[in-house]
Formats: structure tokens, sequence, C-alpha cells
């Protein structure tokens, strides 16, 4: 496998943190391939989420939102040859070598498929490949025939490609030091429990009330235990507000001239226990392995909660039968507490 793709449609700094360990348990197994990322969206390996060491390179077709248009079936084949000779035409390839280098350049050895939304599968389809894995359609765009599971990627992979892919997790110390020591100089003692209460997307209604948050914050307040919140300091509003009502509440992020989501991961390792929405700053804290409560609304939370060893769920469609994540009260999650 010299050459390998991973395709993924979901465009949040989340969608992306789900993929860590895929990624590093592919690296792992196929350590001289190359490997490559091609979204809908940008490449937040390479942007946002660089400081955590994911190495991934992008495969930029110039088609943004690569797959949300139809019109990119006519060209994405074109577009992935041109990109090819483009990078022979840089490597000034002898004339007698054509032929040995179409053949090693003009496709992807592994395409792999992260999301099951038949159009975009069609249009994926289209870049030259040897191997092409897929869930879209029950599997049916597989190149073999296996045994695959609805929900393991990595197992279906293992069975795909008929070899024993090993699961490599994130670490804290794939993080530079200057961030775990930067966490520990804005939390320094041990009695912190974290709150993460605003979602990214507008799209769909994740945000518990406010105003639960900071009950519950004050009945922690009153049990000694230290709120810290995971809010943008362009957040002036919402911040003065829980301020006024919690004076000992924490924002360690505005105190740090290195704020970044590595370094949310890095505070969170400081916390007791994080509470959190179904949003980015969950699946930062996740990658932490620290005890969380989740609080899911209209999202499904097998899907996206982070796959850490202790977590506690709830999700207002299971618990009252409703998509309106306010039906959960502050008792639910004190409780758990």
């Amino acid at each position: 496998m010299k050459k390998i793709l991973l395709y993924n449609s979901g465009g949040g700094l989340g969608d992306s943190i789900q993929l860590f360990n895929l990624i590093l348990s592919l690296q792992k197994h196929f350590k001289s391939s190359e490997f490559f990322y091609l979204g809908a969206h940008e490449n937040h390996f390479q942007g946002k989420l660089k400081e955590f060491n994911i190495n991934i390179k992008t495969l930029d077709l110039g088609l943004k939102y690569f797959g949300f248009r139809w019109w990119h079936f006519l060209v994405a084949k074109k577009r992935f040859i041109d990109l090819e000779a483009k990078k022979r035409k840089e490597k000034f390839v002898p004339k007698t070598k054509k032929k040995s280098i179409d053949q090693e350049l003009d496709k992807i050895d592994l395409i792999i498929d992260l999301q099951s939304k038949l159009r975009n599968t069609i249009i994926l389809n289209k870049i030259p490949h040897d191997h092409f894995y897929s869930s879209t359609y029950g599997f049916k765009f597989c190149t073999k025939k296996a045994e695959y599971s609805s929900e393991n990627h990595l197992e279906n992979l293992s069975n795909f490609l008929n070899t024993n892919i090993g699961i490599s997790k994130f670490s804290l110390n794939n993080l530079e030091e200057k961030y775990k020591s930067e966490a520990k100089r804005l939390l320094p003692d041990k009695n912190y429990i974290g709150f993460s209460l605003t979602q990214g997307n507008a799209y769909r209604e994740k945000s518990w009330s406010i105003n639960k948050f900071m009950d519950l914050a004050t009945k922690i307040d009153e049990k000694n235990q230290v709120p810290v919140f995971f809010i943008n300091k362009e957040e002036t509003e919402l911040v003065n507000k829980i301020r006024s009502k919690l004076p000992n509440a924490l924002f360690p992020e505005h105190h740090s001239n290195i704020a970044c989501p590595a370094l949310v991961t890095a505070l969170a390792s400081r916390l007791n226990l994080a509470i959190s929405i179904d949003n980015g700053v969950m699946h930062m804290m996740g990658l932490a392995n620290i005890p969380m409560i989740v609080l899911f609304g209209p999202t499904n939370s097998e899907k996206f909660a982070p796959k850490i060893n202790s977590i506690q769920i709830l999700d207002s469609k299971t618990m009252y039968k409703s998509k309106n994540i306010n039906s959960i009260t502050v008792h639910d999650v004190f409780k758990l507490i």
C-alpha cells in the first residue's frame, strides 16, 4: 500500500478528532504508506488540530464541498489525474520511465470512505484506485466481499484487507510538553470540574440551557469544587453572565498565549470530571480520557459520544422520548457527580 486516501464528509473539529485512533492505527500498521485526506471541508489535521501531531497530507482536487455537488462526478477523475500529472512534471520524470511512473502515481492503492452518503460515495469512487472500502449501501461499493460490521471501521478494514490491524490510541504523549506545562500553570490544583456548553454549528439545537448549567455549577461550587468553563474569549456577554453568578469560576484559556484545541485537551487532563454537550470541545476533552458526563438531544449519542473508559451519557431521546435536550434536568446531571 503506497498511497492510502481517507475521505470524510463531516466538517467539524469533532468529526476529525473522531478519526485520530483510526489514522494512528493505520499508520502504525502501514508504516511505509503515504496517507492523504480528502474532505468536504478543510483538512483540520493540518490546520486547527495540527498541534496534536496527526500527520496526514491533503489531497487537494480544488473542489469545495467535495461529494456534495453532483457535477463533481463529471470532473473528479480528471482533477485527480491532472494533479498527479502536475506532480510528475515537477519531478522531471524521464520519458523512458513514463509508463511505470504513470502506474505508480495515477491511482490510489486504497480509498477508505468514512461516511455513508450515496452521492458522495459514487463521486469518490471515480478517483482511480485499486481497493475501495465504504459502508455505503450495505458495503456494496467495496471492491472485496468480506465480513463487515456496521460500526467498527478498523475491524472491517482488517477483514477487507485480510490482515490484523492493531488498535493505536491517542495519548497525551502526542502533545508537546509546553501544553501540559501551561495546563498545570493554569489549573495547579486537583478539585476542578469542567463545563463546555456552546455549540459550534447552529444547524441542530444541541445546547443545554445556560441557566441550567449555571445552577449545576452553583451546586458544584457549594461542594468546594471549582467550576472551569471552556468558552471562547469573544463570547463576552456569556462570560460576564457566568462571572456575575459564579465569581469563583475559571476561564483558563483566556489567560494563555497558546490557546488552541491541544491546550483544551491538556487542561482537561487536570479535571476531576467534565460535563459537556455534543460539540468539538467534548471530543477534545475525551482525548484526555477523563470521567465525563455528556448531554445529548437531537444527535446520535452512540455515534458521536467519545469512546472512552469512564463516560456517562444522558440522552433526552431515551430518557424522555424527546429530542429537546432541555428535557434533561439539573437533578439528572447532579446525581451522577
